[in-house]
């Protein structure tokens, strides 16, 4: 069964929770990303303005592109997607057991976000090589 994690942009942002609440919790620390992206967005405007244009900035979790490489796809985490969904001050809106893809407007790189973190934990050492 997956689970679909969803919280609308109006929603305040959480406070008074521990770490365990926040990260290991059935959304999977998603939410807190997405908190995490919306107060950036506040402080950064102009990374805002970058995920609104439909690029996809380096930010803290796997899944930004600063060039194009070779092979013109990688894999990205949910966290990354999170983010960026607060970035842009979107609702929150991702589904746990499913991949997403999206194109970097700058680099024209696809990026698939996915739930399988093997397929994004080695892939610089392959990109690389």
């Amino acid at each position: 069964m997956t689970q679909h994690v969803h919280r609308p942009i109006a929603t305040p942002l959480r406070s008074g929770l521990t770490r365990t609440q926040l990260w290991e919790a059935a959304d999977k620390g998603l939410i807190k990303c997405w908190e995490i992206g919306r107060q950036r967005a506040t402080r950064f405007p102009d990374l805002a303005h970058q995920c609104l244009a439909g690029e996809l900035p380096v930010l803290g979790w796997k899944g930004g592109v600063s060039r194009s490489l070779k092979k013109n796809e990688k894999y990205g985490s949910l966290k990354y997607l999170a983010q960026w969904q607060g970035l842009r001050g979107e609702d929150l809106d991702i589904d746990l057991g499913e991949e997403r893809s999206l194109t970097c407007s700058r680099t024209k790189m696809r990026v698939t976000f996915t739930p399988d973190r093997t397929k994004y934990f080695n892939q610089v050492a392959e990109a690389e090589s």
